[in-house]
């Protein structure tokens, strides 16, 4: 995989390292076809976007046309919010390996199943992207975690039942009061 630094704002610099961590934990036959991944300021709008929205995308993926093979296109202003408050850079900055490679594996999930899948719909896409990305995500955690990852593992399914019986909770309360 060839990682292109097109980008002239200033970004973290174990960037690189973090995007190959991400495409080390996906299986190579997902990443069959797909050639690089490019790093820009924004994302320049072209025929099949928009203007306005394109500009706000934080990454593109671009499937094969012609004889030009599949790439991927991330836009580090929009990952970054260098335009917003401190606050919100800082954030951003904290956030930005986990988002970076939630970006990543959302790109490379529409690759998988745009080109390599069969037996999926275009309404089953959504759905199937965001559990693959979960998943990788989860895996790409796991294997990147430092000493809180390591300590909060044990406590993690309890959290996770917490959460479930949170949600449910709400959707309850949700309907007493829609009714």
């Amino acid at each position: 995989m060839k990682i292109e630094n097109r980008a002239t704002i200033r970004f973290p610099r174990k960037t690189i390292e973090t995007i190959e961590s991400v495409f080390e934990v996906l299986p190579r036959e997902h990443q069959r076809g797909l050639t690089r991944v490019v790093l820009v300021d924004r994302i320049t709008p072209d025929s099949r976007l928009p203007l306005d929205s394109a500009t706000e995308l934080p990454g593109i993926y671009h499937p094969k046309q012609g004889t030009q093979q599949p790439w991927c296109e991330i836009s580090l202003r929009a990952v970054l919010q260098a335009e917003e408050g401190f606050f919100k850079r800082l954030a951003a900055r904290l956030n930005f390996n986990p988002n970076l490679a939630y970006l990543l594996l959302s790109l490379q999930a529409q690759h998988y199943y745009l080109t390599l899948s069969h037996g999926i719909k275009k309404h089953q896409y959504e759905g199937a992207i965001r559990s693959y990305v979960d998943q990788y995500h989860r895996l790409w955690r796991e294997k990147n975690s430092g000493w809180r990852g390591r300590l909060f593992k044990p406590l993690q399914p309890l959290l996770e039942k917490w959460g479930r019986s949170l949600r449910k909770r709400y959707q309850e309360e949700k309907k007493k009061g829609g009714k």
